[in-house]
């Protein structure tokens, strides 16, 4: 599971990242609102923590705009303002949770795994499946049929990435964010590479899906044509 966690408190960041991290989930942080709503506007995220009170653009300003674009990713509202009005607030401008600072993690990690079992919000994320294929996440398996091969963490999370959305084209950048991260220097040829190594597991498995490229765009993920 992936998490962005917007907030202006570069100390705090750190050590919640690092609990998280212990706890398994993928964590990304930015420290302003504008940064906060280039990252989240990616879809890549499952759950976004985000503070109230930021640099530049604040917490709600993002969270409406968000909401604006239609991007429904829930999001947990943790700032130190806890009156009822601004309780109110958060919750009328599309926030899924509120928590108050300071909070312990294991209260806010409890919180994520509240609001990622409730009803079609999230997708079942330990067997993931389209087009005749299934990925187990993590235990890293494509499995077709009664045919199965390992996948490297890569190839993993690129398969993962397709499979959250059959049938979509992905532009480039969004794949290559949600498998290396918002901030990491990745060489383009490094998906194509991947790509090509994801197509050979598919065929290993003969797979009835194929990866497409839309040339200009990026990559779909799609049933084969039968013969």
């Amino acid at each position: 599971m992936r998490i962005l966690m917007i907030e202006d408190d570069k100390d705090l960041c750190r050590n919640i990242k690092l609990a998280l991290s212990a706890a398994g989930y993928e964590t990304e942080c930015c420290h302003s609102g504008d940064d906060g709503l280039f990252y989240a506007r990616s879809g890549v995220y499952d759950v976004i923590v985000l503070d109230r009170m930021l640099p530049k653009v604040d917490g709600l300003t993002v969270l409406m705009s968000l909401r604006r674009q239609g991007i429904q990713t829930p999001v947990i509202l943790a700032t130190a303002l806890d009156g009822l009005g601004e309780r109110i607030d958060g919750l009328d401008a599309g926030a899924d949770d509120y928590l108050v600072k300071p909070f312990a993690v294991e209260e806010l990690m409890a919180r994520i795994r509240a609001i990622t079992r409730r009803p079609g919000r999230l997708q079942d994320l330990s067997r993931l499946s389209a087009f005749g294929i299934c990925l187990e996440p993590e235990r890293r398996i494509l499995s077709c049929g009664e045919q199965n091969v390992n996948l490297s963490k890569r190839e993993s999370a690129l398969l993962e990435c397709f499979l959250k959305h059959p049938g979509q084209t992905l532009a480039r950048t969004r794949i290559l964010s949600y498998v290396w991260g918002s901030a990491a220097e990745v060489e383009e040829g490094n998906l194509d590479n991947y790509i090509y190594f994801l197509r050979r597991r598919l065929a290993a498995v003969n797979a009835p899906a194929k990866l497409t490229t839309v040339h200009g765009v990026g990559y779909l993920l799609e049933a084969a044509e039968s013969d």
